[in-house]
């Protein structure tokens, strides 16, 4: 597969400071759709044979270079070869339209990234697993129902973004008349932006942060748009997806076999998290009539709000200590 050539950044320009224990370098490989991934590779210091790795994206609307990135450089330093990529069509990753979002693709880049990791000459083949945040939570599920080759999947703060786009935030709009609604307006969007000769973006995280925003937008607020989670590339600090960007979520569940999966599954969320419905839900329907639930299971972090799971919050709220211990066991 021919890859396209990308503009990378050589200099370090995460959200969190350079680990001494692990060696970082840059790498990039192509999709089942001709898409060009841009990765961040972190390896344990003198680790020697061949290891178990891990693949990591997320949150919707992130780049590697922020909460991705701090999941896979933590995990290398515990023993685990890592990548955190750029989805399709974002961040340093190709594809000629930008800031698109597709329930099939961004699954193929978890299987695509599966692909790089299998193929590693340090990675054992046989020991790979995924961790998704926030969206990338959903996408992770369904990758671990799609792919085989996925031993041990973590759901992190999740959002089926299916649901999200279909039903609203707290399935707020959740009828027919809504959807028809939101498709009308995207259908009319499509054609504003070919006359247009680009494609509007919908906004990042609102800003000015209006003193009677939700306390989920100040959350996202306190994480894309200040020190904290700024990142210069990322979808959410500044200009957001297209308007037209996640059309395809509308009509397009992605947790529908979730109760199919064999591997183990790890979903954890912030007990005071705005979206832990989606990880109760997820965990729920992955359970229900399943004859694969002995190595599931669902981990609510007292205290926590959403993008606690981002970077700790401040009170190291990312049970780093479970993950290892997760994945050590089923990564064997």
């Amino acid at each position: 597969m021919k890859k396209e050539e990308l503009k990378l950044t050589t200099e370090w320009d995460k959200t969190f400071p350079k680990s001494e224990k692990v060696d970082h370098s840059k790498v990039t490989f192509v999709n089942r759709y001709g898409i060009t991934l841009a990765a961040d590779l972190y390896a344990p210091k003198n680790a020697e044979g061949k290891l178990p790795a891990i693949a990591v994206c997320g949150p919707f609307g992130a780049v590697k270079e922020q909460a991705a990135g701090l999941y896979a450089q933590t995990m290398a330093e515990r023993g685990f070869l890592t990548i955190a990529f750029d989805p399709s069509f974002t961040g340093e990753s190709g594809g000629n339209v930008r800031y698109m979002a597709s329930p099939d693709i961004n699954t193929e880049d978890f299987m695509a990234a599966v692909d790089f990791l299998s193929l590693h000459d340090k990675v054992d083949p046989d020991r790979i697993g995924i961790i998704g945040i926030c969206g990338w939570g959903g996408m992770a599920l369904n990758t671990a129902a799609l792919d085989t080759r996925v031993k041990a999947t973590v759901a992190s703060t999740m959002y089926d973004m299916t649901r999200v786009n279909a039903n609203g935030y707290f399935d707020s709009e959740d009828s027919e008349e809504a959807r028809y609604q939101k498709k009308a307006a995207m259908c009319a969007q499509r054609l504003a932006d070919l006359k247009a000769g680009e494609y509007a973006l919908g906004g990042g995280v609102v800003d000015p942060l209006p003193e009677d925003a939700p306390f989920f937008v100040k959350d996202y607020y306190d994480y894309y748009k200040t020190e904290r989670g700024y990142h210069p590339r990322s979808l959410n600090s500044n200009g957001g997806w297209n308007v037209i960007g996640c059309e395809s979520f509308l009509n397009q569940p992605i947790l529908k076999y979730s109760n199919e999966i064999r591997s183990a599954v790890l979903v954890m969320h912030g007990e005071k998290a705005h979206s832990c419905y989606f990880s109760k839900d997820a965990y729920a329907a992955m359970t229900k009539d399943s004859k694969y639930t002995g190595n599931k299971e669902l981990l609510l972090i007292p205290d926590a709000v959403h993008t606690d799971l981002y970077d700790g919050g401040g009170k190291d709220a990312i049970p780093f200590d479970k993950l290892e211990r997760f994945f050590t066991e089923y990564l064997k």
